[in-house]
């Protein structure tokens, strides 16, 4: 049954189920970085020859496009930011677990992965209109 142009209510319902799951569990990393701080992260970047305040850049991806994606406002622009943040988490830190499993048989980055492909589906899926812009705006 189609509510709207964007597609049913179902699939509405769907994508704020993602957004709200991706945006939850990265925003955990995130006030762990807010508490803790982000002298891991300066110290991973510094020895991949940038600039320590590179680092600081985690707080947009593990903080504000987080709270941009659960709220639905530039939701698209968030999740392409948390794909960004988690390409370059893999390369900073997990570069050799790529083609590892764990002890119980699963890759050693399903989590990882999983934040990756959840937030490259929300880039491309949008919000829907379970969100503060709705299906207004190109970047929800």
């Amino acid at each position: 049954m189609n509510t709207n142009t964007t597609g049913s209510t179902y699939d509405d319902a769907g994508k704020l189920v993602l957004r709200a799951s991706l945006a939850c569990l990265i925003l955990f990393h995130g006030i762990a970085k807010v508490t803790g701080g982000a002298g891991f992260i300066t110290g991973l970047v510094t020895q991949a020859g940038l600039p320590a305040s590179v680092g600081y850049l985690v707080y947009v991806g593990e903080v504000l496009a987080p709270l941009l994606i659960l709220a639905g406002l530039w939701a698209r622009a968030g999740a392409a930011i948390i794909a960004i943040n988690m390409i370059v988490a893999i390369l900073l830190v997990h570069t050799g677990d790529v083609f590892k499993l764990n002890q119980t048989g699963g890759w050693s980055l399903e989590l990882q992965g999983l934040f990756l492909a959840a937030a490259i589906a929300v880039t491309l899926q949008g919000a829907g209109r379970y969100s503060f812009q709705g299906t207004r705006n190109r970047w929800n």
